[in-house]
């Protein structure tokens, strides 16, 4: 059995948003939904 944590924290203050810095969105999707299809890939 394997499993990955994903650590995402940060309120986005310094990036002047109101959304967390995990939300934002990079080539049309959030950045954490980068990393989820990513362990999506590797981990069952």
């Amino acid at each position: 059995m394997s499993a990955a944590i994903i650590l995402a924290a940060g309120l986005g203050t310094r990036m002047r948003s109101a959304l967390p810095k995990a939300m934002h969105p990079v080539a049309g999707r959030p950045m954490i939904n980068h990393l989820v299809s990513a362990c999506e890939q590797v981990f069952d």
